[in-house]
This record gives C-alpha cells, structure tokens and sequence, in this order.
C-alpha cells in the first residue's frame, strides 16, 4: 500500500488548526490565572508573557488524537464503511490499517497519551510554583518509567530488561531536559522539536510505519500552530509545560519501532536519533560540562548556551534561532544518509 498522505495531511493539518484556535483561549486563561513569566534576571522581555503555549500544543496533539482514538473504536472499521468524511478522507485499506494499528498498540498508545499529559502538568506545576530539582527530577522519572513499562523501550541489540528499562530512563529524561535547557529564546525550542518531530516523522512513513509517522506530524502541525505566537516576537511563551511536552515527545519518537524493532535493524540506525537531535544534546553536553567545571549546579541556568554565544559575537536573537534551526535541519538531513 502507498503512502497514506491524506492520514498524515489530516493529523498535520488538525494539530495546526486545533493549536491556532486553542492559542488565544490558553492565552487568555493564562493572563486570568497569573500563569505569565515576569520580567527579570536573564529575560528580554519588559511586560508579563502568557505561558500558554505548552497547553495549546498538548490540546493541539491530543484532541485530534483522541477523535483518531475514538473513531478507531466504531463498528465500521475493518468493513470499509464508515461517516461519510471518513469514506472521504481514506480508502478502505488505509482505514482498516489504521484501525488495527489503534487498537494493536492501544496500550503502548494510552501510555504514550498519559505520559506526555503528565509531562504537561509537571511542567505547569513548574511554572506555577517553581518545583525543587529533585521533585521535577522524580516526576520525570516516573513518567520515563510509565513509557517503559508499557514497551516502548530502547533495546541496542542487548537482550536484557534490566538494560533496556535503564536505557529508556535515561534517554527520556535526557531528552526532555536538553528541549528544556534549550528554550532560552523566542522560537527556538519549538523550531528545533519541528525539526526534530518531522525527521521522526518522514522516516516512520518511508518504513511504513503509519501511527509512529501519524504521531510525528501531529506534533509538526501543533508546534507550526505555536510558532507564529512565539517567534519573531512572542506573544506567549511555551513555559516548563511545553518544553517537557516536546522534548517527551521527542524522546518517545526517537525509541518507536521506526529505529529498533525493524525486522533487521542496521547497527548505525541508533545513530539517527542522535544526529536528529544533535544540536539540543550537543548544547546540554556543552552547557553542563561548563557549569560542572566552574562548580555550579548544572541545573541552574545561565548564559551560555549556544544561542546567547551567537549572539554575543554579534548576531541578533534573531539571526541566531535561524542559523540553530538550520544546523538541525542539516543534521536531521544527514540522518536520512545512515
């Protein structure tokens, strides 16, 4: 069966509606609640700023997800009949495919579902009370952990679950704290999970590998849905909410079959993963060595990341978001070449 790009088109295209409309009332109810991030210490911004963007792009992915869910549920699929969109929008095939791949995965799915809500609450009570290192630490890990157990695990061609279990862990929290660490200027964190959920995205739909793709360009349309809020000038910012949504969902994208359960997965396929997203590990690597080196927690924040060096030799903020999301979409490029 070919591509099923109307599948992929309409997950796009409703994360990115569902984002757009969903902004403006996220927004609101942020300035209403007092969810803003002030102005101060190592912010360029001189006014209140909602942050409101994790919360569209979490409604943006999961609404559609959910109607996805229950349409996969209705007596019709698998008999190639169906509401009339649906008859319109795939044909029998693809229907019946997708309907297997829901309720195959529906456990794997429903924990993939929960996790990245619950990303977005601890990310929320982040930004809403300012969580201890240790507490937001634990509640990743047992996020991280919910994933695993569920089987979406990372393997490395080592047959042992106790490996397998330490590997994920320590993937998903690396991942979800670099998107973090990286959202230090308007766009940037969000142009670079784009990147990243498109790469994931075009390589489960060349190994067809519809819901890993399905998954990946919902997340694409819900962070282009975002990006006109927050970049050049942000109107709203993505908060401790967003980044984890993202750099979770990352995570999860890089660890689905499309990289290690193939039936005979090539050795340097595990390096896809880490070109995708080179730029955000690389910046977290640099930036945690740096302060571990001047005696600092490596979970404070400072001002020497890849982004603020650009712009002290010179380039605008900008420039410099531009010139980071091209070094990513360069390597994501060459990750199709492995």
């Amino acid at each position: 069966m070919s591509f099923p790009f109307n599948v992929y088109g309409a997950a796009f295209l409703s994360a990115f509606a569902v984002t757009g409309l969903a902004m403006p009332l996220w927004r609101k109810w942020c300035l209403q609640t007092g969810l803003v991030d002030d102005p101060g210490h190592r912010k360029i911004h001189h006014a209140p700023i909602p942050l409101a963007g994790g919360l569209a792009v979490l409604t943006g992915m999961m609404a559609p997800l959910l109607m996805g869910g229950v349409w996969s549920a209705g007596p019709w699929v698998g008999t190639g009949e169906g509401p009339a969109i649906t008859a319109r929008l795939f044909d029998a095939q693809t229907a019946s495919v997708l309907g297997y791949g829901f309720s195959r995965r529906a456990a794997q799915l429903l924990a993939i579902f929960v996790g990245a809500v619950a990303m977005g609450v601890l990310g929320w009570l982040d930004d809403r009370h300012e969580l201890r290192p240790a507490a937001k630490f634990s509640g990743q890990l047992l996020i991280a952990g919910l994933v695993a157990a569920s089987g979406v695990r990372i393997t490395l061609f080592v047959e042992s679950d106790l490996f397998s279990y330490a590997v994920t862990l320590l993937w998903i929290l690396t991942v979800t704290n670099a998107c973090n660490f990286m959202d230090n200027m308007n766009g940037l964190c969000a142009g670079l999970g784009f990147v990243g959920a498109w790469c994931f995205a075009w390589t489960g739909a060349i190994h067809g590998q519809y819901l890993v793709a399905s998954l990946g360009f919902l997340a694409c349309g819900a962070l282009l849905g975002f990006l006109p809020f927050n970049f050049p000038r942000a109107s709203a910012f993505l908060g401790d909410a967003g980044s984890h949504v993202v750099g979770y969902l990352l995570a999860v994208l890089a660890i689905l079959p499309s990289f290690s359960t193939r039936p005979h997965p090539a050795p340097l396929a595990v390096l896809k993963p880490l070109l995708i997203l080179g730029v955000m590990l690389g910046d977290l690597v640099w930036v945690v060595l740096l302060r571990w080196r001047l005696g600092k927690p490596f979970y404070v924040g400072d001002t020497n990341h890849l982004s603020h060096r650009l712009v002290r030799r010179g380039l605008s903020r900008t420039r410099a978001v531009l010139l980071i999301w091209l070094a990513a979409a360069a390597l994501g490029f060459l990750s199709f070449l492995t």
